[in-house]
């Protein structure tokens, strides 16, 4: 996967495909609610081996309920790629009543 900084305007194309998710800092961001602490916990759990599968890593931050990732590339000096949006689009996918599963 492409590891090149993507424009403003892509990300912003992009942006607009991930509801929920928002550029923060020269990273791309979004918290979860979820019914309970152990369910995000779960999260937190799933989204760990997405990130290790991808071999590309959010910060991750557990609340209460709650789970906060923000990711950039950092071997493309912290700029937003295609791999950020891999794994975003991945998490999309996983995490309950927000994606396909």
């Amino acid at each position: 996967m492409a590891t090149e900084p993507l424009s403003q305007k892509e990300i912003e194309d992009r942006l607009r495909e991930l509801p929920g998710w928002s550029l923060e800092d020269n990273r791309i961001a979004r918290t979860y609610r979820l019914g309970s602490h152990f369910a995000a916990a779960a999260l937190v759990v799933h989204v760990a081996g997405i990130q290790d599968e991808l071999d590309h890593h959010s910060d991750l931050t557990l609340g209460y309920n709650s789970v906060a990732l923000t990711v950039n590339t950092h071997s493309a000096g912290g700029a937003v790629t295609d791999l950020d949006f891999e794994l975003a689009r991945r998490v999309e996918d996983i995490a309950p009543g927000h994606g396909a599963g």
